[in-house]
Order: structure tokens, then sequence, then C-alpha cells
């Protein structure tokens, strides 16, 4: 009897996970050039699933294209994260709305977990991923694909001004963020969307509030507290 081979990974995908990772992370930072021969080279990939992973990350919100310059991370001012803050305002708690009648006791355990694990947490780095991965479950029961999709690009564009929001405040509101994501959760299992939509909602917007008071996370040296790499 023969066995099947394990099934590969597109080159694609697997050049736009290692991309997504770098940019979610912070290692690639926003405004900086994503060169396509190098990248290639570095992967030991060819032009064309490079070519294919850069729009797959354009889609998400990771990347964008300039005719003359290629490919870089976006950059966004302050007037544009407030925005699509504003956005997650509104979507977001629908999105919640619609998965919270489908989430089950597992994925309820598992929120707890994220929790337990977030207030055990000291690292920013860490923190962002426990937290991203926290809120997309609180998603995941929602049906409505176009939405979901939209949550996911919202959370990619404005990754980085949270992770220079956190560096720039430090862990004196970690507090804060605990209490909103107990509330949320509590809320979550009793399956009262009404009053979930209502702490997601605010917890989205003290953070849109809280880091309009901090231009200087806008400006083009908060990359270098990131980790981004030059």
């Amino acid at each position: 009897m023969r066995t099947r081979e394990p099934s590969r990974v597109p080159e694609s995908e697997r050049v736009a996970g290692h991309l997504r990772e770098a940019i979610l992370s912070g290692r690639i930072g926003p405004g900086e050039r994503i060169r396509q021969e190098e990248l290639a080279a570095r992967l030991g990939a060819s032009r064309l699933p490079v070519r294919e992973a850069l729009r797959m990350l354009e889609a998400e919100g990771l990347t964008e294209h300039h005719p003359r310059r290629g490919a870089r991370v976006p950059r966004l001012d302050r007037h544009q994260v407030d925005v699509i803050y504003q956005m997650r305002e509104r979507l977001e708690p629908l999105a919640l709305a619609e998965s919270i009648p489908h989430l089950t006791g597992d994925e309820h355990h598992r929120l707890a977990v994220l929790q337990d694990a977030i207030e055990a947490n000291t690292d920013i780095g860490e923190f962002l991923t426990l937290d991203r991965e926290f809120h997309l479950l609180t998603y995941s029961g929602c049906g409505i694909g176009q939405l979901s999709a939209m949550v996911v690009r919202l959370w990619n564009e404005t990754q980085h001004y949270r992770r220079a929001f956190m560096l720039l405040t430090g862990p004196a509101r970690r507090w804060v963020v605990n209490a909103e994501h107990r509330l949320l959760l509590d809320a979550i299992v009793r399956g009262d969307a009404v009053d979930a939509e209502r702490c997601l909602s605010g917890h989205i917007r003290r953070t849109r509030m809280e880091l309009s008071q901090h231009p200087e996370a806008f400006a083009a040296d908060a990359d270098a507290g990131t980790g981004a790499r030059r």
C-alpha cells in the first residue's frame, strides 16, 4: 500500500505567512519598503509567488503597492487611525452579536484561558498576540464572511499603532484592559449580546480616545521602539 505524501503549502502562502508574521510583530514597520528580489532570494522563492503573496497581504490591509515605488507597509496618520477605530467601534460589536449564539463551551473555556494568560503576562509583544487571539476568537462564530474579513483587515491596519500605544503607556493601564475583558467575557458566556456589544464598543472607544492623546505614536521615529527592521 502506497503512503500518501503530505500536501505541501503553496509557495505564495509560505511567503505570505512569513511576511504576515514579520509585519504583525513589528519587524517590518510602517513605511518600510518590501523589495521583491531580496525577499525571493532570502526565502528561496521565485518572483511569481512573492508577487502573489504581496497581493494577498494587500487584500488583508498589511501592504500597499505604488506603481513606481513598489510594495511597502502602509503608514497611517492620526486622523486615519482615528477613523479606522471608529469603524471598529461600529463593526466589531455587530460581528460579536452575530458570533455569540454560535460560540461553544470549549470556546468559552479557551477565552478564559487566554484572559488568564493575558493577566499573567508582562511582555508587550506576547500581550498583543494574546489580545488579538482573544478578540478574534470572540468573533469566530460570525457566519458573515464579508464582515469577518473586514474586522481582520481593520485589526491588521491598526496593529502597529496599538503596539506603539502600549509601549508609550507601559503596564500602568493594563488593569483597565483586563477589567473590560472580564466584563466582555462574562456577557459572552451569559449569551447577552446587548451587554457584550456595549462592553466591546466602550473598550474600543477608550483605546481610541487614549491613543489620540499620544501624537508621538504616529511620528516616523515611533518605529524605533517597535522593533521594526531598518
